[in-house]
């Protein structure tokens, strides 16, 4: 049997309606989805914050949050506040044939931003769920979901932790942080940083004005930016980390390498050659720091190469170019700092 419920029925089943006029008060509604079966979630608001997070079917439930633009000159009561919702906008709460709706739209052009009101979701479903959520100026957050997610905002920032599926996010303004993703994880911002943390699987991720951080990541990473700087460490798999104007700083690396920057420098050191390592830097400097005593082919080209003696080297030896196999050969290993110096170690 389908089950429908609406928020413009809520006066009539209990809904939770108080005074406070702030999202970090107490609700101004809260729907209980105990008895509900929930599959899917849809969450659309145009000013406010949309969390998600996955638990305990018992305590699944929304939480909806309302607060006015000008609200320090003239707080709302929480009779005033339903009359304007009322009169003002479509809130609904509904679920049908498994698929919770949680949407708050204005009926009419609203002139006056003072008089605007915002609303924010907090979320609780199990853990099971797949999410499309949108937010023109709010944050988004989302824990302890198993699905295909996929969430966008305009002026927000992302907070992702405990995720597994497909990952689908978007910002135009904010930063992004997440730990603890599996699968595949697809986020990009148009002006912020991101910080990556704990998580494995297909990670790709790009920002066009931030910087990259990145720590203990596994599978195969993707990370780019336009302006900033890419850092990281203790990575396994395969690694492409590319930057328009900043520097690399990769440390405790067990992964196949592609970095490049076309205006920084970049410091890179290796714990272990499992696969190709191949720098590219057009103006830079470039630090490398590889194991001793591995079958290497290797490839360094520069304005100038400092290194310690090359130990069982066969092949070319200049202060520009070194071009031959360490202990027999074997993985490549390929920097062009064009213009710049390369300076190799070995640990």
């Amino acid at each position: 049997m389908k089950k429908y419920f609406s928020v413009l029925l809520f006066a009539n089943i209990c809904l939770a309606v108080n005074a406070q006029n702030k999202s970090d008060k107490e609700p101004y509604l809260t729907k209980s989805l105990s008895g509900e079966t929930v599959n899917s979630v849809r969450a659309e608001t145009s000013g406010g914050n949309i969390s998600v997070t996955g638990g305990n079917q018992s305590d699944s439930r929304v939480e909806v949050f309302i607060w006015q633009n000008g609200n320090k000159l003239k707080a709302l009561s929480g009779d005033e506040l339903k009359v304007k919702v009322d009169e003002d906008y479509d809130l609904d709460v509904s679920v049908k044939d498994s698929k919770l709706t949680v949407t708050a739209k204005p009926k009419h052009r609203i002139t006056d931003w003072k008089k605007a009101l915002n609303f924010s979701f907090r979320i609780y479903v199990a853990r099971n769920v797949t999410t499309g959520l949108e937010t023109s100026g709010g944050n988004i957050e989302l824990a302890g979901l198993s699905g295909n997610q996929e969430f966008t905002t305009s002026g927000g920032n992302l907070a992702l932790k405990d995720l597994d599926g497909k990952i689908k996010g978007r910002t135009s303004g904010g930063n992004i942080s997440f730990r603890d993703l599996k699968d595949d994880v697809d986020l990009t911002t148009s002006g912020g940083n991101i910080q990556a943390e704990n998580s494995s699987g297909s990670i790709n991720i790009s920002t066009s004005g931030g910087s990259i951080e990145l720590s203990g990541l596994k599978g195969n990473i993707k990370a780019s930016t336009s302006g900033g700087n890419i850092g990281g460490e203790t990575i396994e798999g395969d690694l492409s980390a590319h930057t328009s104007g900043g520097n690399v700083s990769l440390h405790g690396l067990n992964c196949g390498l592609k970095a490049g920057t076309s205006g920084g420098n970049i410091d890179v050191s290796v714990a272990s050659i499992v696969k190709d390592i191949s720098i590219n830097n057009a103006a830079g400097n470039v630090n490398l720091t590889i194991p001793r005593n591995k079958g290497i082919d290797l490839k360094l080209y520069a304005n100038r190469i400092s290194t310690e003696t090359l130990q069982d080297f066969k092949g070319k030896n200049t202060k520009e170019e070194i071009n031959g196999t360490l202990s027999g050969g074997g993985i490549p290993v390929k920097v062009d700092a064009g213009g710049g110096k390369i300076n190799l170690e070995f640990n």
